[in-house]
């Protein structure tokens, strides 16, 4: 019988069961957890009237550093803002980002289309573009540049931690890239709030073909449990005071054994993953590969592990796209 993770975790021993093929990680007893009893940053106060809007500042939209330099292989991705039309109850548009690799041609069905994934990134309560330490902007980066590249759409919300509309606003994204790009499989990625859109989408979409979070709540999110075999990935960091570690232990919990569930905590690591933001945006970058069926080659490997965002500018950038603010922060 396959075991649960326990709550204190600090070296991690990837396991795997060929029958169910299921990838587990199995911790040790020997971590202290200091971490915060919140489990939501939703609301049910009303919306404002003053939708979100894109972000003017261009750091935000294109990153300092290109991925392909020095790295073998990969060609720069083609990146633009955008707004998507949302029906309703209110209505509106949803601000984006959207990198698309540079041979994505729906007219010839090349390489990329083949695939006919793309990966929609969205963030926590406060809304924004970057996600946490700023890895979406990495990830995008790097996906989008890969030989076989990956559509991403970084999604902001109209109205963010208000479930009901940030679950319209995903369900928009996923019809425009079907209906202007032929992308039918997507996979979802959130951090802190974002956790329960993703997964409310996901219970109920079959188009979605995975699902990661960073630092995921757990109010809004018994999508999961309707989520296997599909994969899931898990990140939290066991100093996270904003939503405590145990939050995406009880998501790996209600995934279930039917699947491939993977749980990585971060000792000594916050709601953003600053210590270890790199590893992190590796990880999702792997996860999105795998989901879409793309194999990782040496030059690709090379481009997934460079550096996009510098350490010293990832608090920086999510201030500037609006990832933090209310109840959304670092710590």
């Amino acid at each position: 019988m396959i075991p649960a993770p326990r709550r204190t975790i600090r070296n991690f021993v990837p396991l795997i069961n060929r029958v169910s093929k299921q990838h587990l990680l199995t911790p040790s007893r020997s971590h202290t957890t200091m971490s915060a009893s919140n489990s939501s940053l939703s609301t049910n106060s009303p919306p404002s009237s003053q939708a979100h809007s894109l972000p003017s500042d261009p750091s935000v939209i294109y990153p300092k550093k290109s991925p392909l330099a020095g790295a073998a292989g990969g060609n720069p991705p083609a990146t633009k803002s955008l707004t998507i039309k949302v029906s309703d109850a209110r209505d509106g548009a949803v601000p984006g980002v959207l990198h698309l690799p540079h041979n994505y041609d729906h007219a010839t069905q090349s390489s990329v289309q083949k695939t006919g994934t793309a990966a929609i990134l969205v963030s926590g309560a406060s809304g924004g573009l970057v996600g946490p330490s700023s890895v979406y902007l990495g990830m995008a980066t790097k996906l989008a540049s890969l030989n076989q590249g990956i559509p991403v759409l970084r999604l902001d919300y109209r109205y963010p931690a208000r479930n009901q509309y940030c679950v319209a606003d995903v369900l928009a994204a996923m019809s425009y890239l079907e209906r202007e790009h032929a992308i039918s499989r997507f996979v979802l990625v959130g951090w802190s709030f974002g956790g329960a859109p993703v997964f409310t989408v996901a219970g109920n979409d079959k188009r979605v073909v995975g699902c990661a979070t960073v630092a995921s709540q757990t109010a809004g999110t018994d999508g999961i449990e309707k989520l296997a075999p599909r994969p899931v990935l898990l990140l939290h960091g066991l100093r996270d005071q904003t939503l405590g570690s145990h939050c995406s232990e009880s998501l790996y919990r209600r995934y279930g054994e039917a699947g491939v569930r993977e749980l990585k905590l971060f000792e000594g690591d916050d709601h953003a993953l600053t210590r270890n933001a790199k590893e992190a945006e590796e990880m999702l970058c792997r996860f999105a590969m795998r989901c879409a069926g793309i194999e990782e080659r040496e030059g690709e490997t090379e481009l997934v592990r460079k550096e996009v965002i510098e350490d010293r500018d990832r608090v920086e950038l999510m201030e500037k796209a609006g990832d933090l603010g209310g109840e959304e922060r670092v710590r």
